[in-house]
């Protein structure tokens, strides 16, 4: 593999300079980047047990420079180790080419001098450019599927960045029959009625209960993905901090009305005039037990600056979240000194932990409700040495849970950790994971309709069988889109033609293939010609259904409600003024930067949400005339640079798919309809993954580009960590910096 791999490097690189020599083939100048399994208990944004895929979400964000390749990482027998600084030679090389323009309008972005509103602006401007760079396909978000559950809506918060989602400890499930969508949409309006109050939850147990029914203080869902370390601070998956999230809990909490609550701080931070320091006081007397329940300390404000520097040594991909805001932060995680008291987070007393920022943020306490300012039992950690974090027996709980059991593709079960600062209020006492391996698709709906699990979303087979028995009219109601935004990710720089981690799903690809690949996928017109191809709602359609397969599709990266503007800016595009008022979205900005470069297509809706807008719901991209346009244009540029497009040598794409029957009709659109509105320019390969597992490691559970084993990945995606729109945007960063970059081939 490491032979193969230092061929195809060298390759690359010969490819890459070609590209760039003689005459360009890009259409712009080159100027200066999981969810797991979803199965939220956010109810309403998507039913537990949904088929939506890992995002690599929230929880997967930005990897430093710290965690570039190193050469402990990929030691083998000398010539055929992999040459980490032409690597990242190669891979700047790349991204200057494909996303230069991207990154120089998004550094613009980010100036401090800018307000939120402008800084909003320019952002929507920057992802115009990343999404006419074509390096990934929107396809759809989380939700918008049917689903049927026992759990009562709005019972945990639908807050779409953060852990706050993860913890379970207010949800309301019956133990009845699921509920009705008319007690659904009863309660959903209550909560929109008293949302603020702090009056829902009680509102909502006396509601069930005059109804007959019962709760239960047992949650059961399904995973996918066991956890690969139980360390917080060292992972950016979500498939190991939905788990994580349980064990542990910070300063503040979003609660099931979506309002900003203390959580061990004593009351919100006291914030200086300047908006430059932020001093938390902690509530006294919050047990660190271990994880069968013994006391191994009090939670002081030391362990939160044992958690900062934990994060930013830790490289879980997480520390470059709080470069640029917390002071010191990236010069202590670079190396540039080893002195914890440089970095803005210090222990004024047991009991008063205090940050300090470089400049004011916005959204700042928006981070708290994610896992970077999480306290840290140091004292602890060093007594477990290498084994700390290796499984839930080697950490330290303060949160809601203790992980009794974690068994591999078999279980993991919790149980309410008495010692916890708010036990008496933990209405779920027990949750049990239970393994799926994706084979059975109607597994979810099964279980639901046997009370083995409380609720499930349905794919379209599960859709069938609940119309069969009635249950689809009696229960099944639509989960509402949320923010996570699933793409398909372009390789653009392609090293990896099996699994890194044992061979598997092996590319049809022979080394001239892969070549002539490569250069395509390099050409913008290239890229942006498959966006056009692909009939997103017939691909949707193979998971959801067709009736609501508008409903999820996205047609951006960040959504295009997430924020709205607070003040009237002004900007050029395409050579005018144009003036954003208070109160547009962000998608209004985003559309308007499209319109100006003539991209001909449709990211927002002002007309959907009664008005309000949206940036799901509708294929603003599929054009098979816009395809054919720019299929033409890529190959009289790839011509040029001896590479000639023909139905009778047609580019080779492999894209992996799941064992499921659902994935597996999905990928089959994306074949069909890639290869006819090509006119059979490209062929599309569909590398099927025996397992779950093959499925996730083409991809997923990669750390580098390199490792990437496909040409396009429709299996990842991303959910905010924070309210403002870089923490999408900040993901496509170069040097390592940007988490999602390495799915696309490089860094």
């Amino acid at each position: 593999m490491k032979k193969l791999l230092s061929l195809l490097l060298a390759l690359v690189l010969v490819v890459s300079l070609a590209a760039c020599g003689g005459t360009s083939n890009e259409s712009t100048p080159a100027q200066s980047s999981t969810v797991e399994p979803a199965q939220s208990s956010q109810e309403d944004t998507k039913a537990p047990d949904t088929t939506a895929e890992p995002a690599q979400s929230s929880e997967e964000e930005q990897s430093s420079e710290e965690a570039q390749p190193s050469d402990d990482e990929s030691e083998s027998e000398s010539e055929e180790e992999i040459d980490v600084e032409e690597y990242g030679r190669i891979s700047s090389e790349v991204y200057e080419k494909v996303l230069g323009e991207y990154y120089k309008v998004y550094q613009n972005a980010m100036d401090p001098e800018l307000t939120a509103s402008e800084s909003w602006v320019y952002q929507a401007i920057a992802e115009a450019k990343l999404l006419e760079s074509g390096v990934f396909i929107p396809l759809s978000s989380d939700g918008g599927n049917y689903a049927i559950s026992r759990i009562a809506p709005r019972t945990v918060t639908d807050t779409p960045y953060g852990y706050d989602d993860e913890r379970f400890t207010k949800l309301l499930i019956v133990n009845e029959d699921p509920l009705t969508p008319e007690i659904r949409n009863e309660m959903r309006a209550k909560w929109s009625e008293v949302k603020g109050t702090g009056t829902y939850l009680e509102w909502a147990e006396k509601y069930l209960l005059d109804k007959g029914y019962t709760l239960n203080d047992t949650y059961n869902l399904l995973y996918t993905s066991d956890p690969k370390t139980w360390d917080m601070f060292a992972t950016s998956r979500a498939a190991d901090s939905q788990f994580i999230a349980k064990t542990l809990v910070g300063l503040l909490q979003y609660d099931e009305e979506n309002v900003q609550q203390p959580a061990l701080a004593e009351a919100l931070p006291e914030i200086s005039e300047d908006r430059l320091t932020y001093t938390f006081k902690l509530k006294k007397g919050v047990k660190w037990v271990d994880s069968q329940g013994r006391e191994l300390g009090e939670v002081t404000a030391q362990d939160f600056v044992d958690g900062i520097e934990h994060l930013l040594t830790a490289n879980g991909g997480l520390q470059s979240l709080i470069f640029g805001k917390v002071k010191g932060a990236q010069e202590f995680s670079l190396g540039e000194t080893d002195d914890i008291s440089t970095v803005g987070v210090k222990a004024l007393d047991d009991y008063t932990v205090e940050y300090t920022l470089e400049a004011p943020c916005n959204y700042f306490l928006s981070m708290f409700s994610y896992s970077l300012f999480l306290p840290f039992n140091k004292e602890y950690a060093e007594s477990q040495g290498d084994a700390y974090g290796t499984d839930q027996d080697h950490i330290a709980y303060n949160g809601p849970y203790l992980c009794t059991n974690a068994t591999e593709k078999n279980s993991i079960n919790f149980v309410a950790n008495e010692s916890y600062y708010d036990y008496e209020n933990v209405k779920i006492k027990k949750i049990n994971y239970s393994f799926n391996d994706r084979t059975d698709p109607l597994r979810p709906y099964n279980e639901t309709k046997a009370g083995t699990i409380p609720g499930a979303g349905l794919v379209t087979s599960a859709v069938a069988a609940a119309k069969e028995d009635g249950w689809f009219d009696k229960y099944a109601y639509v989960a509402v889109p949320g923010a996570t935004s699933y793409v398909g990710f372009i390789n653009v720089n392609r090293a990896a033609f099996e699994n890194i981690n044992d061979g598997a799903v092996k590319s049809p690809q022979s080394e001239e293939d892969a070549a002539r690949t490569n250069q395509a996928l390099q050409n913008q017109a290239f890229r942006q010609a498959l966006l056009y191809s692909l009939d997103r709602l017939n691909y949707n359609g193979q998971v959801v259904g067709d009736d609501l397969a508008a409903v999820s599709v996205t047609n951006s990266y960040v959504p295009g409600n997430f924020v709205h503007l607070e003040e009237d800016v002004t900007v050029e595009l395409g050579g005018k003024e144009v003036t954003f008022k208070a109160g547009d979205a962000y998608g209004v900005v985003l559309q308007a930067a499209l319109d100006a470069d003539d991209m001909g297509v449709k990211v927002w809706d002002q007309t959907l949400e009664n008005g309000d807008g949206a940036s799901t719901g509708f294929d603003g991209w599929y054009n098979p005339e816009k395809a054919a346009e720019k299929f033409a244009q890529a190959a009289e540029e790839l011509k040029a640079e001896g590479l000639e497009l023909t139905a009778d040598a047609p580019i080779q794409i492999d894209l992996p798919t799941a064992p499921d029957e659902s994935y597996q009709n999905r990928s089959m659109v994306f074949k069909k309809t890639i290869e006819e509105n090509s006119k059979g320019l490209v062929q599309v390969n569909i590398t099927q993954c025996a397992s779950t597992d093959e499925w996730y490691y083409a991809g997923y559970y990669t750390d580098y580009g390199y490792e990437a084993n496909y040409d396009i990945y429709d299996l990842s995606g991303w959910g905010p960590d924070y309210l403002d729109p870089s923490t999408y945007l900040d993901t496509m960063l170069p040097d390592y910096d940007g988490y999602m970059v390495k799915c696309i081939g490089i860094f």
